[in-house]
C-alpha cells in the first residue's frame, strides 16, 4: 500500500506562471498528493430523486459519462482529498483532509455544487458560482468582447453579472457610422440571446446571467418595464441599482434627473467606464436627458415587479459603503442570484452550513458544533481559492488579491421545525440572531487565524480595513485578533441559493422556509403523494391530529414575515442575500412599494419579489384580445360586445386549480372561453391560454354551424383526454386540463360526456382565502411534474431536482 500523501504530478495542462504575490503557483501546475482511499465505515445508499441528483450532477464520471461513485462518502473523500492538497506540509494535508471529511460527513457542511462535481476530477471547470465582468465599453467591439467573455465563463459553469450603464441611451448619435444607438435595453437582448439560446453551463443547463442598470441612466424607465413583455430578454435577470441619493429623493418627493456623459467630450472613449461619479469628479460635463419625479420611478419599479416579478432591486451604494473592500474595490454589479455584489473581474466560491444537522434529537441547537465546523468550512473555502481553475487571468489576479469566499447556510426552515419554533415568528428571529452571530464570529476568528499562518489577503491594509462598516460591528476581541494577525479573506459570508445541494442533503433550501409539506411526485411507478420528511415522521407519530403551528411553509407567511427574516440575517452577513419574498395574488402594487421601502429601511442590500400570478398571462392577453379587430369581408367573426355575461367554474385538475370562464351572446350562444390555471407566465398558463384562445376563435367565427354545436363537438373531442395523472373519482374524475374544460362546457350547456347522456358534473369546492404567500407550482421541463417552484431568487423542481441557477 502506498505511503500516505505520496506525490504525483497532475496531467492538467499548464496555466499562468505566478499569482499576484508569487506565493502560490497556478493550481493547474500544482502537485497533487494522493491519499489511499480509506475503508469507508459507512456506505449511505441514496434513493429516489436524491440518488438521481447525486449520480447525474455530483458523482465522478468516466469518459463515457458513467458514474464511478455510488455513495456520498466517496464524494466527500474525493473532495476532501483534493482541497486538502493546498496545505503546506504532508502533516497539515493529512490533518485537514480528516477535518474537511468530518465537516462534510452527514451533510453538515455542503460545498457548492461546482466544487462537489469538479474537485479532484481534473476537468477545467470553475469551482466558483459567482462572476462579475467589467461594464462593456460603449462600442460594438466592447459589447462583443463582453459577450465572448460571458460565453467562455458560462461554458465552464460560472454565472455572470454585469452592468450596462456604460452604454449610451437609445437614440444617441453614433458619429462613426452616422447613425443612432439602439440603447442598452436592446443590447441586453443580445446578451440574453447568447445566454438563453446558446450556452449550457458546464454542459448541463442554460447559462445564468444578471444585467443591471443604474437609477440615473436615461433608459432606466424602459429597463424597468421591458420584461412586462415575457418575450423580451428571457435569458437574464434584470435589476436596478439604487442609490441612497435616489431613496432620499423618493422620501422627499424631489425631482430626479436622468443623465449621461457628454458624448462630444474628446476623452469620452478613453475615460468613460460606467462610473458616473468618477466622470463628474473629473469635472466632466453630463447631459440631462429627462427630469422625472423620483417617486414616479419608484412607483414604476413597484408596479413592474407586481406585474412581472422584475426588475429586482439592489441597493448598490449601500453595498459599496458597507463592503469590507470599500477602500480598494468598487462593486459594480451582482452575480445572477444577487447574493454577491462584486467588482470587475471579481469572483466568489460558495458553501453552506446545514443548520438542520445541528439540532439534537431533543430539539436543542448545538451552537458549539456549528462554530467548530464553520471554522473548518472557512479554511476549506480559502483553499478552494487556490484549487480553482482560472480561465481568465484577470479573475486569478482579483481573487488572489481579495480571497473572497461565501459561507452561507441551508436547512434553516427544517432546523426551526425541529426546535418547534414557527418560521417568521418573533421567537424565531431571536434564534436566528444567535445562529448567524455564531457563524459570523467563528468564520471571522478562523480567517484571522489562517492569516497568522499563511498571511492576510494582499490588499489588507489594517488601518483602513478596521474602519469598515461590518468590521466595526464585530465583538472587540475579534477586532483585536484581526488588528493583530490580519485576515485571510476580505469577504467571508453570504446567503446563496442552495438549489440541488439542499435537495441532495434532504433539507429546506438556503434561508427559505419549507416550500410545502406535501406534493405529488410522478415516476415510472406512477403518481403518489410525497411528504416532507419531518412532517411525515410527525404524522406517523400523531395520526389524525391537526398539524402544529410550528410546521410553517412558504404559503403561511406574509411578505413582511419573509422580509423580517432576511433583514435579521443581513445583520450578520458581510455580503448580500438571495431570497425570494413571496406574496399572494391579492398583494397590490402599493403594497409592493411599501415592502420595497421597508426593505431599504430595514438594512437589506437587495430584494427579489414574486407575487402569485405576477407575470403577464391569460387576463392581460384577454384584454389585448378585446381591442377592436379589423373586419374582413369573407366569413367575418362575431364582434365582441362591450359587456357580456357568463359563468366561471372552479375545478381541481392534475396541473392545479383551474378557473374556466364561459361567456355568452345575448342569444345564449357561446362566445368565448378564458382558462386560468397555475401562475401566469408559466408553461401551464401558456397552454391554458392557447386552449382558451383556440376555443374562443372557433366560437367567434361565423359559419353554417352554430356556436353551441361547435361547443358540443369541442366537448366530444376534449372529453376523456388523459395524461399521467388525474384527480377525483367516478363521474368527478378529471384526467387533464382539456378534460376539465370539456366538463365545464358540458355542465354549462347541459351536454352529455364520455358517451353519457346526462350533463357533465362539477365538484363544488369551497373558496380558498389568500392569507399567506401562496405560489402555484409550474411544470418541470425535465421530468414533467407539476413541482417547479420559485424560491431563493431561483427556480427548481422538488420532484427531480432540476434547477435554473
Amino acid at each position: 500500500m502506498p505511503s500516505l500523501f505520496t506525490e504525483k504530478t497532475t496531467g492538467i495542462k499548464n496555466g499562468f506562471d505566478k499569482t499576484l504575490d508569487g506565493s502560490f503557483r497556478d493550481p493547474r501546475k500544482a502537485k497533487v498528493f494522493f491519499v489511499p482511499e480509506p475503508e469507508l465505515k459507512t456506505k449511505t445508499k441514496l434513493s429516489g430523486f436524491r440518488k438521481t441528483i447525486f449520480l447525474d450532477r455530483y458523482s465522478l464520471k468516466d469518459k463515457e459519462g458513467k458514474s464511478l461513485e455510488e455513495y456520498p462518502e466517496q464524494l466527500w473523500e474525493r473532495v476532501s482529498k483534493s482541497i486538502s492538497q493546498y496545505e503546506k506540509t504532508p502533516a497539515l494535508r493529512r490533518k485537514w483532509y480528516n477535518k474537511f471529511y468530518r465537516a462534510m460527513e452527514d451533510y453538515k457542511f455542503v460545498p457548492a455544487g461546482r466544487i462537489l462535481s469538479g474537485a479532484g476530477t481534473g476537468y477545467e471547470v470553475t469551482f466558483f458560482n459567482c462572476y462579475v465582468i467589467p461594464d462593456p465599453h460603449d462600442s460594438r467591439g466592447g459589447i462583443m468582447e463582453r459577450i465572448t467573455q460571458t460565453v467562455e465563463i458560462q461554458a465552464r459553469a460560472g454565472g455572470v453579472g454585469f452592468n450596462i450603464s456604460s452604454l449610451r441611451p437609445r437614440g444617441s448619435r453614433v458619429k462613426k457610422v452616422n447613425g443612432t444607438s439602439s440603447g442598452p435595453v436592446n443590447w441586453a437582448s443580445l446578451f440574453s440571446s447568447a445566454n438563453h439560446d446558446v450556452i449550457q453551463q458546464g454542459g448541463s443547463r442554460r447559462g445564468a446571467l444578471m444585467i443591471m442598470l443604474h437609477d440615473w441612466h436615461p433608459d432606466v424607465l424602459e429597463f424597468i418595464q421591458v420584461k412586462k413583455d415575457l418575450s423580451k430578454i428571457p435569458g437574464a435577470n434584470l435589476s436596478v441599482c439604487i442609490s441612497d441619493k435616489f431613496m432620499k429623493a423618493v422620501k422627499e418627493n424631489r425631482d430626479w434627473k436622468l443623465i449621461f456623459p457628454d458624448l462630444d467630450d474628446p476623452e469620452y472613449d478613453d475615460v468613460w467606464d460606467g462610473d458616473i461619479n468618477k466622470w463628474i469628479g473629473l469635472g466632466k460635463k453630463v447631459d440631462v436627458h429627462k427630469t422625472v419625479k423620483a417617486r414616479k420611478v419608484w412607483e414604476m419599479i413597484a408596479e413592474a415587479a407586481w406585474s412581472s416579478a422584475e426588475p429586482g432591486l439592489h441597493f448598490l451604494e449601500r453595498s459599496n459603503k458597507q463592503s469590507n473592500t470599500w477602500y480598494f474595490e468598487k462593486l459594480i454589479a451582482t452575480n445572477p442570484c444577487g447574493e454577491q455584489p462584486l467588482g470587475a473581474w471579481s469572483v466568489c466560491n460558495l458553501g453552506a452550513m446545514n443548520l438542520s444537522a445541528y439540532v439534537s434529537s431533543d430539539g436543542k441547537f448545538m451552537y458549539d458544533d456549528l462554530s467548530r465546523d464553520a471554522a473548518t468550512a472557512t479554511r476549506f473555502m480559502d483553499n478552494v481559492v487556490d484549487a480553482n481553475f482560472y480561465f481568465y487571468k484577470e479573475n486569478l489576479i482579483e481573487q488572489q488579491k481579495i480571497r473572497r469566499i461565501g459561507l452561507g447556510t441551508m436547512g434553516l426552515g427544517d432546523a426551526l421545525i425541529k426546535m418547534k419554533i414557527p418560521y417568521g415568528d418573533k421567537s424565531s428571529i431571536a434564534v436566528i440572531d444567535k445562529i448567524y452571530r455564531t457563524i459570523r464570529d467563528s468564520a471571522y476568528v478562523a480567517s484571522s487565524e489562517i492569516a497568522s499562518e499563511k498571511g492576510p489577503f494582499p490588499e489588507y491594509k489594517r488601518d483602513k480595513f478596521m474602519k469598515g462598516y461590518f468590521i466595526k460591528k464585530l465583538p472587540k476581541n475579534i477586532q483585536n485578533n484581526i488588528s493583530k494577525n490580519g485576515i485571510r479573506n476580505a469577504v467571508i459570508l453570504t446567503q446563496a441559493p442552495t438549489g440541488t445541494t439542499s435537495l441532495l442533503s434532504g433539507v429546506s433550501s438556503g434561508i427559505e422556509p419549507v416550500y410545502d409539506f406535501e406534493f405529488k411526485r410522478t415516476d415510472r411507478t406512477g403518481e403518489r403523494v410525497v411528504y416532507h420528511p419531518l412532517y411525515e415522521s410527525w404524522k406517523e407519530a400523531h395520526p389524525n391530529e391537526e398539524k402544529p403551528a410550528y410546521f410553517v411553509c412558504a404559503k403561511d407567511l406574509s411578505p413582511e414575515d419573509h422580509l423580517a427574516v432576511q433583514a435579521k440575517i443581513q445583520e450578520y452577513t458581510d455580503s448580500s442575500i438571495s431570497k425570494t419574498v413571496n406574496a399572494p395574488n391579492s398583494y397590490t402594487a402599493e403594497d409592493v412599494k411599501r415592502l420595497y421601502t421597508k426593505a431599504y429601511e430595514s438594512g437589506c442590500k437587495g430584494i427579489t419579489f414574486f407575487r402569485d400570478g405576477s407575470r403577464a398571462g391569460v387576463l392581460e392577453s384577454v384584454e389585448t384580445k378585446e381591442k377592436p379587430e379589423i373586419k374582413v369581408e369573407v366569413d367575418p367573426t362575431i364582434e365582441r360586445p362591450f359587456k357580456v355575461d357568463g359563468s366561471t367554474y372552479k375545478l381541481r385538475t392534475p396541473v392545479g386549480v383551474a378557473f374556466v370562464t364561459i361567456n355568452e351572446t345575448e342569444a345564449g350562444e357561446p362566445l368565448e372561453v378564458f382558462i386560468n390555471v397555475g401562475k401566469a407566465g408559466s408553461d401551464v398558463a401558456a397552454m391554458a391560454e392557447a386552449l382558451g384562445r383556440t376555443i374562443s376563435s372557433a366560437f367567434r367565427f361565423k359559419g353554417s354551424v352554430s356556436a353551441k354545436e361547435k361547443a358540443r363537438e369541442i366537448v366530444t373531442q376534449l372529453s376523456g383526454i388523459g395524461g399521467r395523472r388525474s384527480v377525483g373519482f367516478g363521474p368527478n374524475k378529471v384526467r387533464s386540463l382539456p378534460d376539465a374544460v370539456a366538463m365545464s362546457l358540458a355542465f354549462h350547456f347541459g351536454f352529455g360526456m364520455n358517451g353519457r347522456e346526462e350533463p357533465g358534473q362539477i365538484t363544488l369546492m369551497e373558496k380558498v382565502e389568500e392569507t399567506g404567500s401562496h405560489v402555484e407550482a409550474d411544470i418541470c421541463p425535465s421530468c414533467g411534474s407539476n413541482s417547479l417552484v420559485a424560491e431563493e431568487g431561483c427556480v427548481k423542481c422538488y420532484s427531480c431536482g432540476h434547477s435554473e441557477c
